[in-house]
């Protein structure tokens, strides 16, 4: 098992920045995708930004070139740079791992919230 621990949310007015920062309880990075996701009120959870094991990153039309996901495997984090952020950014932010390719195992955090508003 393996726990997913999201930091960084706040209260942020439009145009302003915010990095979240996932933290895994031990080593999966480096051997699993992980991706961000976003839920707001009355929305279905949505895909925000994945990046596998080689590198390979990919974006919601919705935050492309505002933000960037990251990945440092020696300290088992993975990292969401968001910039020019606007209130429909607005949502509680899940960090995921998985599946596994091992068991096919997929973890989540508990969410942190961001929220944009002046």
């Amino acid at each position: 098992q393996v726990q997913l621990v999201e930091s960084g949310g706040g209260l942020v007015q439009p145009g302003g920045s915010l990095t979240l920062s996932c933290a895994a309880s031990r080593s999966i990075f480096s051997t699993t995708t992980t991706a961000w996701y976003r839920q707001a009120p009355g929305r279905q959870r949505a895909l925000v930004a994945s990046i596998t094991t080689g590198g390979k990153t990919t974006y919601a039309d919705s935050v492309k070139g505002r933000f960037t996901i990251s990945r440092d495997n020696a300290k088992n984090t993975v990292s969401l740079q968001m910039n020019n952020l606007k209130p429909e950014d607005t949502a509680v932010y899940f960090c995921n791992a998985g599946p596994t390719p091992l068991f096919g195992r997929t973890y989540w955090g508990q969410g942190t919230q961001v929220t944009v508003s002046s």
